[in-house]
């Protein structure tokens, strides 16, 4: 499946902008991780569109990912892709056992994380850094949906310290700030201008 088809497949199942752009945010950082450990960047960028595609129409436990993987799987998507996306869920109890795995975990809670962090700050992700992002992590009531533990133990399993994990995940979004209402010129979402992202 390509770049294209993964996006349409996505968008077929969500219509929440949210969940679309987390999609992003996600497939940002892994085509990063991928670039910084030679892996395949395009292979790594789908799986990071489509990790959540089933969310919307499958929101509870097991059904998401497990739905979402059969799906996938009528598609023609290959194993390692779909044993990725079912990893980034513990209970569905699929080991994280490839570097794809793992990074998919790493960066999905901390994707949403950095976004969050980026919308209340004046400049959005123009200068956030992993320190602010340490901060907000202590503060339980700001993105309570956002599991820390999570956050902490994907950088640990990827072997990459936390805070360069933080700041790569960053410098990834800023890439795609435009596409993920993170660019300082841009409102917060909600708002109407940032519904039109």
């Amino acid at each position: 499946m390509d770049r294209q088809a993964a996006w349409n497949l996505l968008c077929e199942y969500t219509q929440s902008e949210s969940l679309r752009k987390h999609a992003l945010a996600v497939e940002a950082c892994l085509r990063a991780y991928a670039r910084k450990f030679g892996a395949d960047e395009e292979s790594w960028g789908v799986v990071g569109l489509l990790h959540d595609f089933d969310y919307e129409r499958f929101p509870n436990a097991p059904e998401h990912p497990l739905r979402g993987s059969e799906i996938l799987k009528t598609k023609g998507v290959p194993e390692e892709w779909r044993r990725a996306i079912l990893g980034h869920a513990d209970y569905t109890g699929v080991p994280r056992d490839t570097l794809l795995a793992r990074a998919l975990f790493a960066c999905d809670e901390l994707a949403g994380f950095i976004t969050a962090c980026a919308l209340v700050r004046p400049d959005k992700i123009a200068s956030l850094e992993a320190k602010s992002v340490r901060k907000r992590m202590k503060d339980k009531a700001f993105a309570r949906a956002v599991r820390r533990e999570d956050i902490v133990r994907g950088a640990e399993e990827l072997g990459v310290p936390l805070d360069e994990h933080i700041d790569f995940c960053i410098a990834a979004l800023r890439g795609i700030a435009d596409r993920l209402g993170l660019a300082p010129s841009q409102p917060a979402e909600g708002t109407a201008a940032g519904e039109k992202t």
